[in-house]
């Protein structure tokens, strides 16, 4: 009861006016960030906030608002406060930490970057690069989804495909650590969510792993302390990561600096849905590297996401991209190399200004917890050699199967090459990458004029 009611029943109990108001103003706001009205959202919410500063659900709701228009700061103020007036708010930690993170990151690429002082990469440099899609190499949670030969084993037959290059890429599905709980299911034996032991990590550099990303939708499965570890664990085995706001990997390879940057359609990472500020990061790590290689987890999931749709792929409600904008942009912000995973599936390549994107590089090496029949279980490692200026040289596909719970071995059929080849063809007749037979990669030397849009 409100401490202005009357005693007696509480249907008869009065309530004053400003928290009536405050109550209007909040449930208006709450509606129209369903509605996604993130303006209107933000002027019922912060007129709750003025009206009544205590109250920790309209500053709340009015954090998350600010986030979605990406007003980092304002959504930090309101976060800061709910902490001081409810320490305990679910969720608090991790709205705390992007927010934090993604208003630093705005406030650091606000100011020009410094002109780099590295004198030029050696005349003829470079650099063979070889990547591969969705990496888990078994969970703790449930029980029972631990590879019995251990991680070593589910790489074993493709660890010549990765160890064969000067740097070597994985998208990392998921957290290494020890610790930790997830909120995210409510039964852990129906849980997709993953969590592989810290000594896991050694397989994967054994293997000849040299940066991953940790950009995806389960790299905070187990919280924040666990990203943490993650983060530790692979700079304890010299294995470079890009995921969290802002971050940037950086290695050197025959004279080169290369930068990677990791992308995710959430704010708790380099986020692919803020363009501006996807753009302004990739344009900075231009400035400070010889190359500059695009990471990104974005599109729909599953067997029958095999297309790179035009505009917006929408997945379980949530928005997971304008993939052909995003990675022309990255591009047009001195991106050399662009690649996706998150699908599950392989998609399309093509060149943009040069420069290859390959829109899906599938399911690699995803044990226990992954469907890997069908189009699911086609994998690859994808090489690419580019020049000092950042050129495209060669590339070529090296195709994989995933056999049993999720076992990767190469594939003398070449199963994910002719799926890429048709769906090439199809999503990208007038830029699409021009593919062999046995995987070698070339730009489209003259388009057809004839062809006009992708096919149905």
């Amino acid at each position: 009861m409100s401490p202005t009611a009357a005693p007696g029943d509480a249907s008869t109990a009065l309530v004053d006016p400003a928290t009536a108001g405050a109550d209007a103003q909040f449930a208006r706001g709450v509606e129209a960030l369903k509605a996604q009205d993130t303006k209107t959202a933000i002027t019922e919410l912060a007129a709750c906030v003025e009206a009544m500063p205590s109250r920790v659900d309209c500053r709340w709701e009015l954090g998350w608002a600010y986030s979605l228009e990406n007003r980092w700061a304002e959504a930090l103020a309101q976060f800061t406060e709910v902490q001081k007036l409810k320490p305990d708010q679910p969720d608090l930690e991790t709205a705390l930490t992007q927010a934090r993170a993604q208003a630093e990151l705005a406030e650091r690429l606000a100011k020009p970057p410094e002109p780099s002082q590295r004198p030029p990469p050696p005349e003829g440099a470079r650099v063979r690069i070889r990547a591969a899609g969705d990496v888990m190499l078994g969970t703790t949670v449930p029980e029972g989804h631990l590879p019995p030969e251990g991680p070593d084993g589910v790489l074993a037959a493709v660890r010549p495909l990765l160890e064969d290059a000067d740097l070597t890429f994985v998208n990392l599905e998921g957290p290494l650590c020890d610790i930790g709980e997830t909120k995210k299911c409510r039964s852990p034996r129906n849980c997709y969510a993953f969590r592989s032991p810290t000594a896991y990590g050694q397989a994967l550099k054994d293997a000849g792993v040299d940066v991953v990303s940790t950009a995806n939708n389960h790299s905070g499965d187990f919280g924040e302390l666990c990203r943490r570890e993650t983060e530790s664990t692979l700079d304890t085995l010299g294995i470079g990561w890009s995921g969290p706001p802002g971050t940037v990997a950086t290695l050197e390879r025959n004279g080169l600096r290369i930068g990677l940057v990791a992308f995710h359609t959430s704010a708790s990472c380099n986020h692919l849905n803020n363009l501006p500020t996807a753009k302004a990061l990739v344009s900075s790590a231009a400035a400070t590297h010889d190359l500059v290689i695009v990471s990104f987890h974005g599109g729909a999931e599953g067997a029958k996401a095999v297309r790179v749709p035009p505009g917006k792929e929408k997945f379980m409600g949530e928005d997971r991209g304008d993939l052909r904008t995003f990675t022309h942009a990255m591009v047009d912000a001195g991106a050399h190399l662009v690649m996706g995973h998150g699908p599950h599936v392989a998609r399309a390549m093509e060149f943009y200004k040069g420069r290859l994107i390959a829109y899906s590089l599938g399911n690699f090496a995803t044990y226990g917890r992954f469907t890997v029949t069908g189009v699911q279980g086609l994998g690859m490692v994808l090489e690419v050699e580019l020049d000092r200026e950042g050129r495209y040289l060669s590339g070529r596909i090296l195709p994989t199967r995933q056999h049993g719970e999720g076992i990767p071995a190469p594939d003398p059929d070449g199963g994910v090459t002719s799926l890429v080849r048709k769906l090439t063809a199809q999503d990208f007749p007038l830029t699409g990458a021009r593919i062999s037979e046995d995987g070698v990669i070339s730009p489209l030397e003259k388009p057809s004029a004839s062809l006009q849009r992708a096919t149905p």
